[in-house]
């Protein structure tokens, strides 16, 4: 049985969850997020909890119910907390600011780069080489945190370009350090 899956997703006061067959909807103090499951598991909500099922012990079952309860969870924290990515630009003259609701970053191209927010989804910019990410959709805060990091990926001679909070960036050698 699947350890994650046979947990139960506890459901903090303020937050709405509405099981329509495969259909959650989730609304909280922070937004609303709505998501469909595949039919073959079953998500019943009893009291303050919400409990997912799966019919037998077959490899897509098995691999089903833990990501079910996971993407279920993921959204229950998303609209009560919400998440966040903070990047961290590294090079001279690479910094950010915010134009409106648009990231506007210079690194190092003839033209500045904007990033325009998809819905759902904040740019914070407390110094000019910051950037934080937020929304209460996990996956697209990782993904458009991914997409502005492809930008410039930090590279491995220098170090420069936008890295993740914590991200270590194992760095090489030049050629003009032989190893002989």
């Amino acid at each position: 049985m699947s350890r994650i899956g046979k947990q139960p997703v506890t459901v903090p006061a303020g937050v709405d969850v509405k099981i329509d067959g495969h259909k959650v909807t989730v609304k909280g103090a922070k937004g609303e997020l709505v998501r469909e499951f595949h039919p073959m598991l079953t998500i019943a909500q009893e009291g303050n909890e919400i409990l997912v099922t799966r019919p037998d012990d077959t490899r897509e079952a098995r691999s089903l119910h833990g990501l079910t309860r996971t993407l279920i969870h993921n959204m229950v924290v998303g609209v009560s907390e919400g998440y966040s990515k903070k990047l961290v630009l590294v090079g001279v003259g690479y910094r950010a600011a915010l134009k409106g609701k648009n990231l506007e970053m210079q690194l190092g191209f003839s033209h500045p780069v904007v990033v325009e927010p998809p819905e759902g989804i904040e740019f914070e910019v407390p110094s000019q080489t910051e950037i934080i990410v937020k929304g209460v959709s996990k996956e697209k805060v990782g993904q458009v945190a991914a997409d502005v990091r492809k930008w410039r990926a930090p590279e491995p001679y220098k170090g420069k370009g936008i890295r993740y909070d914590g991200e270590h960036v194992r760095r090489k050698l030049g050629k003009a350090a032989k190893g002989d």
